[in-house]
């Protein structure tokens, strides 16, 4: 599914972006007022609040995903997401023993205040509410404040038929990247002196890769692609689990201190725990579904009686 390869495609990115503040602990690294060098502010255009805009549209996609395929089950969809939400929740709790960056608390509670009283409105009330929010998150200064409008943008494309149709067409993804790309540019060569506009130009970034990638896999890329990059997203919360105790790990060998670390530094710790994360995946889904957290994950999700009762062709759920 393209789903996949941009889900892989966006741990990567969330992998580089974060290999430096997992390795101090924290949410996020305090500026320590040194100019950046030239291979930061590359990372800062190209990798810093580029990619957890994509997951978290991906995250309200999977949701409405779901509730379609426990209607579809005949078993309520809110109850099934209701223990969804909150087996994440918990999960973050714990991961957050190991590094305050993580994020799946915030999704977790986003999806509870957001996502599930959504569920009962009309979708162009979702959709109009997407945009409401992440306007009100970008005048409010952005950051994690577009999650819950990334959310509902997400939910609301299901709605509305487009998740079916994101590997039927060239066109227009390449339009909609083509022009988000204009923005991507003129606010990532004024982010450097606005850090306001740093979300803005995430956004517009994380929107060209996405379209990007629905291109190419429009293309002879396309069995490339899905073999690089769909093991690690379809275990894509194993591996952002995981990634934290590696790059932890990591952190040992390297030594020093990680605000010092160079790009290239941080670049190799993050291709070495990729490529070990590729290896492990795609040898784990030789044999299995789903990822081990996944199938946890899944596991609290459906109850053991509406789990047993799916006919064998029933379509896959998220």
């Amino acid at each position: 599914m393209a789903l996949d390869v941009i889900r892989g495609f966006a741990l990567c990115g969330i992998l580089v972006a974060n290999v430096r503040p997992i390795a101090t602990t924290v949410g996020l690294l305090p500026p320590d007022g040194a100019p950046p060098t030239t291979a930061d502010l590359w990372l800062g255009l190209l990798v810093d609040h580029r990619f957890f805009p994509i997951f978290s549209l991906l995250f309200g996609m999977g949701f409405s995903l779901l509730y379609e395929s426990a209607e579809a089950r005949g078993v309520s969809p809110r109850l099934v997401l209701l223990r969804r939400l909150l087996a994440l929740f918990l999960l973050g709790l714990a991961h957050r023993l190991l590094w305050d960056g993580d994020i799946l608390t915030i999704y977790a509670a986003a999806g509870l205040v957001v996502l599930l009283p959504s569920s009962w409105l009309p979708r162009r009330v979702v959709a109009a509410l997407a945009a409401v929010a992440l306007g009100a998150a970008l005048f409010l200064g952005g950051g994690i404040l577009v999650v819950p409008g990334l959310f509902l943008l997400g939910s609301a494309l299901v709605r509305f038929g487009v998740a079916d149709r994101l590997e039927s067409s060239t066109r227009i993804p390449l339009l909609v990247g083509a022009v988000a790309l204009v923005p991507a540019v003129v606010l990532g060569h004024l982010q450097a002196s606005d850090v306001n506009l740093f979300t803005a130009a995430g956004l517009a970034t994380a929107t060209v890769y996405f379209c990007l990638f629905l291109v190419l896999l429009r293309s002879p890329l396309r069995g490339f692609l899905y073999g690089l990059l769909a093991p690690l997203g379809r275990m894509a919360l194993t591996n952002y689990l995981t990634a934290t105790l590696l790059v932890l790990a990591a952190s040992r060998l390297v030594g020093g201190t990680a605000e010092d670390w160079s790009t290239g530094t941080v670049l190799g710790i993050a291709g070495v725990i990729l490529i070990v994360q590729w290896v492990w995946s795609a040898l784990w889904l030789r044999h299995f579904r789903q990822g081990p957290v996944e199938h946890a994950w899944r596991l609290v999700t459906w109850p053991r009686k509406a789990r047993t009762g799916i006919a064998p062709g029933h379509p896959r759920v998220p």
